[in-house]
């Protein structure tokens, strides 16, 4: 190698250093920022004479370059964040976002989960690429078909209509025997009540007050009755009893039996014929234990649980995301419902990925095709919602390429010093 070859070597060494050093302060500049990859800057070296030339002849390197930039995927630490629409990846895969980007219009790739709802109820990023996955209908099932994962769609919650009424009580055993029911005076013909609300097809809510009497030992009757203005003919003012029937227990207090003689009402402005089925506990008489409801123990009489499966319309008051990504919408009337699945894309080439900025990423010919699935299946990583990744850069690794650079930066001045030195002796011999 001549005086000027070491020259030009030295020379490629600092070049390759210098962009090395490029690497390192990209990583440390986006050390806070959520869902970035770290980049690793790669050597290689330069041959001064063909590669086919004879093997005999003497093959002299030329210096080094910086062959590329790998980006190392590694996972990042989980940060906590509280806001739902915040989502995380852990494992393998990529958000799929879709829009214009920097004047491009596509599909972009990000392990930056900082998501929120847009004007138009779709889940968006900071740069307002819609984040794509599958949608849900109205009763929470999910499509197949990839596209914008919109929350406003599916905004509110129709009413249901009471279909089903369970009550469990213990019935005081030793309450005395009531001669008569009487439903214009259901206060002192009963000996315990409770209440609870039903709604119609509308949604609208009725507080129906259910009355218990017992007539003999064991043997019981109960008694539904709903506000007279709120059933058609019933009595304005009074009560209307939409719904009677027995039930009995055995001398140990567990329920052997229970009838329903009515269960249909028809409430003003609703659909009529609204049949409720109500049920006081496993009878015996069914197969059941005749404890797991109601029982008649010599114990006060009190409620134990009361349900109904109808509710109100209601407004999405909340969202949350679970772990294989189905976003699960909260509304104001207790409903809870499916409202779509984000979905999540994998490569089998990381490194293939064009970086686009903004923390996104494109796919290109090295990357291949994405394979696109639900999180937590196929190999494709599992959602944490409420969390943010955090840049995988770690700083202290960071440094020490930093040092290792500059001592190479270093020992290439110094190289071409010493070279210099050289031709200064070398012209100084004409002399």
């Amino acid at each position: 190698m001549s005086i000027l070859s070491s020259l030009y070597s030295s020379v490629a060494g600092l070049g390759a250093h210098g962009k090395a050093m490029d690497v390192v302060s990209d990583n440390l500049a986006n050390v806070n920022t959520i869902g970035f990859k770290a980049g690793r800057g790669r050597f290689e070296d330069v041959l001064g004479q063909s590669v086919s030339q004879q093997v005999t002849e003497s093959q002299t390197g030329h210096g080094s370059r910086l062959a590329g930039v790998d980006q190392v995927y590694t996972q990042g630490a989980l940060l906590g964040s509280g806001v739902a629409t915040d989502l995380a990846i852990t494992g393998d895969g990529f958000f799929i976002t879709r829009g214009n980007l920097q004047g491009n219009a596509g599909s972009y790739y990000t392990r930056n989960g900082q998501f929120n709802l847009d004007n138009q109820g779709r889940l968006v990023n900071a740069q307002g690429l819609v984040v794509q996955g599958y949608q849900a209908d109205g009763a929470g099932n999910i499509s197949g078909t990839l596209g914008d994962v919109i929350i406003a769609s599916n905004a509110t919650s129709e009413p249901r209509v009471t279909t089903q009424a369970t009550i469990a009580a213990n019935l005081n055993a030793a309450s005395p025997a009531v001669a008569a029911w009487d439903p214009t005076n259901p206060g002192t013909t009963s000996n315990f009540s409770t209440s609870m609300r039903v709604y119609d097809s509308l949604g609208g809510e009725h507080t129906i007050d259910v009355y218990f009497r017992q007539s003999s030992p064991g043997n019981w009757e109960w008694h539904a009755l709903a506000d007279g203005d709120e059933v058609v003919g019933g009595p304005p003012g009074g009560a209307s009893e939409i719904a009677n029937g027995t039930l009995t227990f055995d001398t140990s207090g567990a329920l052997t039996a229970q009838t329903t003689t009515a269960s249909t009402v028809d409430f003003v402005g609703a659909a009529p014929g609204q049949a409720i089925a109500w049920s006081f506990g496993d009878d015996t008489a069914s197969g059941g234990t005749g404890r797991a409801g109601s029982t008649a123990y010599a114990a006060p009489s009190a409620m134990s649980n009361i349900q109904q499966d109808g509710f109100t319309a209601g407004s999405l008051a909340g969202i949350n995301v679970t772990s294989d990504g189905r976003i699960m919408g909260a509304f104001s009337n207790g409903d809870q419902r499916v409202l779509g699945q984000v979905a999540v894309a994998r490569f089998r080439n990381n490194n293939g990925l064009a970086r686009t900025g903004s923390s996104m990423f494109a796919a290109t010919v090295d990357s291949g095709q994405p394979l696109i699935g639900t999180p937590g299946s196929g190999g494709h990583g599992s959602i944490a919602s409420g969390s943010l990744e955090q840049s995988n850069v770690d700083m202290a690794q960071e440094f020490v390429n930093l040092i290792q650079y500059q001592r190479g930066f270093q020992a290439n001045s110094r190289t071409i010093s010493t070279a210099d030195e050289m031709l200064q002796d070398l012209m100084n011999l004409k002399r």
